[in-house]
């Protein structure tokens, strides 16, 4: 594994699936032209070098992470070092805690949902509405 500290360059897609923020190369692609990626605060697409110091903001469901490039990698390794990849930033930190203690005590009801309802589902919440 390549593991770069220096001033190389690396494409945006192939870091994120290096990372292990995204399990494949197509997902990280399919994000970032989704706009759920941004790059020092700005839209980004998926051929853009990064280097180390960037800031970028990755958004994987509802979670948003704010991380600083710390390392650079175009092969995808161990978890322990895809994680010295990065660093997070306080904010984004306890803001994902902050939403994951809300999420612990309050479920969003239409979370459950995947597009549209069945004719199951339908019947099933036709009969809740009018008991």
């Amino acid at each position: 594994m390549s593991v770069d500290h220096g001033m190389a360059r690396v494409r945006l897609d192939k870091w994120l699936w290096a990372a292990r923020f995204f399990k494949t190369r197509s997902l990280a692609l399919a994000a970032i032209t989704g706009g759920r990626v941004r790059w020092n605060g700005e839209p980004v697409k998926p051929a853009r070098e990064v280097r180390v110091d960037d800031l970028l903001e990755i958004r994987i469901g509802d979670m948003v992470w704010e991380v600083r490039v710390r390392g650079l990698s175009d092969v995808r390794g161990p978890a322990g070092i895809a994680q010295t990849l990065y660093a997070e930033t306080e904010t984004s930190m306890t803001r994902r805690a902050a939403q994951t203690e809300a999420r612990r005590y309050y479920r969003e009801p239409g979370a459950a949902i995947k597009g549209r309802p069945s004719k199951r589902d339908r019947r099933d919440l036709d009969r809740v509405l009018d008991s």
